[in-house]
């Protein structure tokens, strides 16, 4: 087999043929660092690279572990790249930012243990904004992460380089984390899938905060949704460093099979969530053809709202969301020469946290519960609800985040992604999944949002919706040139 049909094959057919010895963990690392080298210095996906040597070095110990009959797990022998913001042991975490002080991480975040444990070598970081703030893959540290099927646009963020390395087929699967849509934006930017799991699936280990931080998770991003599932059973599972987590168990990735979803469900259509929520033409267009095809397969679709103000949702978001992020920068930001190195927008979160009082973040959590039960309502008439994953196309990667919305100006850096906060505010289950794309050949998304805990339930759906209509299967034109 070719590098190319290697690097092709999905994660869940790669890993029966390792499984098989049908393809070997050597020859897999090889291909995978070929790639690298042939467009990463182009898209800049991947950072800190660790030596070849070392790599391969690594899959041949996985090829002699399968030769005596030992095999690891699922990913055994899979390259895998972490995001930028979580420690992998030996690998500096600079989540983008010059004030990291090059920092090398002495030990694995949970969700990297679990990955390793199911057989993953870690070859590197995948890039990220600074603090992952902004729906943009771009920092002074690495620079700009460019777009799989066009480099010249944004590849989104948070999980820029995540997305980007899987689209372009440097990695079977990759690890992501989501705040403001930081897994469904690049998913959608990217053509992959992104799969934001309920609120406490994935247990964040180690944490400065327990308790607050509950409106940020690491979660899978994947070529197909049932790759993306089987990550989900990897990095999921109740730890008890993190008290909020959920203690449901999730299958083993091996066993895992996803529920057929049967014709007959009842789909919510949010469009843009409120009437005067700003889209780029063509967005709602691509999202209500592909609910056209739903319902030629059969499900009910019909068109809702969230009944709760867009300025509760958006004002509650602002507020946490700045609690939370000034809190955990606050310590950098007190020192003159750090704060100098943040960009403009890590400094903004900063400054309005501290000046939030206890009763604003007192109703600012009252909003969002309100959120929440506009949610647990809409579940009480529909199995799913959906919705656009971004409100803007895939736009020029020197922009640092767009002005405007279709003839609307954005008032914070963040706002032009305001479509994904209240699903983030309800901690509830979200697969992004590609919808198609524009005529200019710009990629999208939808978001398939189920209620709390479903989330083998969302992705069962997403993967009906695969099926029924497989943008997924699409590759970007760099992988049909030659390298």
């Amino acid at each position: 087999m070719d590098n190319a049909a290697l690097l092709a094959l999905d994660a869940t057919s790669l890993s029966r043929r390792i499984a098989a010895r049908q393809v070997s963990c050597r020859d897999l690392m090889r291909a995978a660092l070929e790639r690298i080298a042939a467009l990463n210095p182009l898209h800049n996906a991947i950072v800190s690279l660790r030596p070849a040597d070392e790599l391969l070095a690594e899959a041949d110990a996985r090829d002699a572990a399968l030769a005596g009959g030992e095999a690891s797990g699922w990913m055994h022998g899979f390259p895998i790249a972490v995001k930028d913001l979580s420690d992998a042991q030996g690998l500096p975490t600079t989540s983008g930012s010059r004030t990291s002080g090059g920092r090398i991480a002495t030990a694995d975040a949970l969700f990297v243990q679990r990955m390793k444990k199911a057989g993953a070598i870690v070859i590197g970081k995948t890039n990220t904004p600074e603090f992952g703030l902004g729906s943009h893959t771009y920092n002074e540290v690495f620079g700009i992460t460019r777009n799989a099927w066009d480099p010249a646009l944004s590849a989104g963020g948070s999980s820029g380089g995540a997305a980007v390395a899987l689209a372009l087929g440097m990695v079977p699967v990759a690890d992501g984390s989501d705040f403001m849509g930081s897994l469904r934006n690049p998913a959608a930017f990217n053509n992959v899938v992104g799969f934001r799991p309920s609120r406490g699936r994935v247990p964040a280990v180690p944490a400065e905060d327990a308790f607050y931080a509950q409106l940020g998770t690491e979660g899978p991003m994947a070529r197909t949704v049932e790759d993306a599932a089987r990550l989900l059973c990897t990095l999921g599972g109740w730890d008890e460093r993190a008290p909020l987590s959920l203690a449901d168990p999730l299958p083993e990735p091996l066993s895992l099979d996803l529920a057929t979803i049967e014709p007959g469900k009842h789909i919510g259509w949010l469009g843009g969530l409120w009437d005067d929520l700003p889209l780029e033409p063509g967005i709602r267009e691509l999202c209500e053809a592909a609910l056209r095809k739903l319902q030629d397969a059969g499900f009910v679709v019909e068109p809702c709202r969230l009944d709760v103000p867009r300025e509760a949702s958006w004002t509650a978001w602002l507020r946490l969301r700045q609690l939370l992020t000034g809190g955990k920068l606050r310590s950098i930001h007190q020192q003159p020469h750090l704060r100098a190195l943040m960009k403009p927008e890590a400094q903004w979160e900063v400054e309005q946290g501290l000046q939030l009082t206890a009763a604003q973040l007192y109703e600012a959590s009252v909003q969002r519960t309100a959120v929440y039960h506009a949610f647990r309502r809409l579940f009480e008439r529909f199995d799913y609800v959906v919705a656009p994953a971004a409100q803007v196309f895939p736009f020029p990667a020197e922009q640092h985040w767009p002005r405007s919305v279709a003839g609307v100006a954005m008032d914070t850096y963040h706002r032009w992604m305001e479509i994904v906060a209240p699903f983030t505010l309800a901690g509830l289950p979200v697969a992004a999944v590609p919808v198609g794309f524009a005529g200019d050949g710009r990629p999208m998304g939808m978001q398939v949002a189920g209620p709390p805990r479903a989330d083998l339930r969302v992705l069962a759906m997403a993967h009906a919706w695969e099926a029924i209509s497989p943008w997924s299967a699409q590759r970007p034109p760099a992988l049909a040139r030659p390298a």
